[in-house]
């Protein structure tokens, strides 16, 4: 991502930042837990709404307009999990032996509430289940909590693009 125009078309720079987890040992615990619920059998319209939803203030969108066939078939390459009543999730996309948080957050109504730190810990924990990397991605258009979450449970910065 080189940038984003602005209503006024100015452009805006945007600095990416890739952060990794080779080591289970290295999650530092949020300090409460949640319980997510795996959405199984994959149902791209649970993905198409959280999507939408929780990227809806953070320039998510890349997939905006896809239509519900490509959302099943993204749904069917992930695993996603849901945080009850619909405050948040997750999509942890397994390639070989990595895992890519693919896509985390929570709705507005919930932020504030320890619920972002809790719902990482339980995707990092379910990432080292399936892969021996755990990585994601974020940028400077995301939440303001998001990079200082990211590093809180213990993922370090491998990469930082401009």
């Amino acid at each position: 991502m080189s940038g984003v125009s602005t209503a006024q078309d100015v452009p805006v720079a945007v600095v990416t930042t890739y952060l990794e987890m080779r080591d289970p040992a290295r999650i530092r615990p949020a300090g409460r837990t949640v319980a997510p619920v795996r959405v199984h059998p994959p149902d791209g319209a649970v993905n198409r709404r959280f999507y939408e939803a929780v990227g809806a203030d953070y320039a998510w969108t890349d997939h905006r307009g896809k239509d519900l066939a490509w959302w099943q078939r993204h749904a069917q390459q992930v695993e996603t999990w849901v945080l009850p009543p619909d405050a948040g999730y997750y999509e942890l996309h397994p390639v070989g032996p990595e895992v890519e948080i693919a896509y985390f957050g929570l709705l507005p109504a919930f932020h504030g509430q320890g619920l972002g730190g809790a719902l990482l810990e339980h995707a990092l924990r379910r990432g080292f289940e399936l892969g021996a990397r755990v990585w994601v991605h974020t940028c400077s258009l995301d939440g303001p909590h998001a990079l200082p979450n990211y590093r809180a449970r213990g993922l370090e910065t491998y990469r930082v693009a401009r």
